[in-house]
Order: structure tokens, then sequence, then C-alpha cells
């Protein structure tokens, strides 16, 4: 399974906010922003924290999709 932050794009998007913007508002690192925005794992207190702001749950910015096969 992979980890896909789709979610939490279009809830920036819906409340008119960039990247940047939820970066200072979380006080993340910039590495951080990189890792969501390729889809790959970051801290459950990033996580936590996005959510504390957005005032969310988990699931409302992030979801876990299943890998393709090559088969």
């Amino acid at each position: 399974m992979k980890v896909s932050y789709n979610k939490l794009w279009k809830s920036l998007i819906d409340r008119d906010m960039k990247k940047m913007d939820l970066l200072e508002a979380v006080e993340m690192s910039p590495n951080t922003l990189a890792k969501l925005g390729r889809n790959e794992d970051v801290s459950m207190d990033v996580l936590r924290r996005i959510c504390e702001y957005l005032r969310c749950d988990v699931g409302d910015i992030m979801e876990m999709v299943p890998e393709k096969s090559e088969d």
C-alpha cells in the first residue's frame, strides 16, 4: 500500500491556501513538505499538526492506495 495526500491538496484548494501557507502554519520543514508532495511517509506528529490546524481527521487529508502489481 502507498500513501496519497491528494485529499490534503484538495482541502488546501478549497480553503484558498497555498502549500507555503500550510508549511508556515504547522511549522514543518521544507523537506517534509516535499515528502508530502511526493506521497512519501511523514511522521505522525506532522499529520497531527496538520489535522489540528485544518480541524479535520487524518482520513480527511490522506488515504492508503494499493500499489499496482506488475503481473
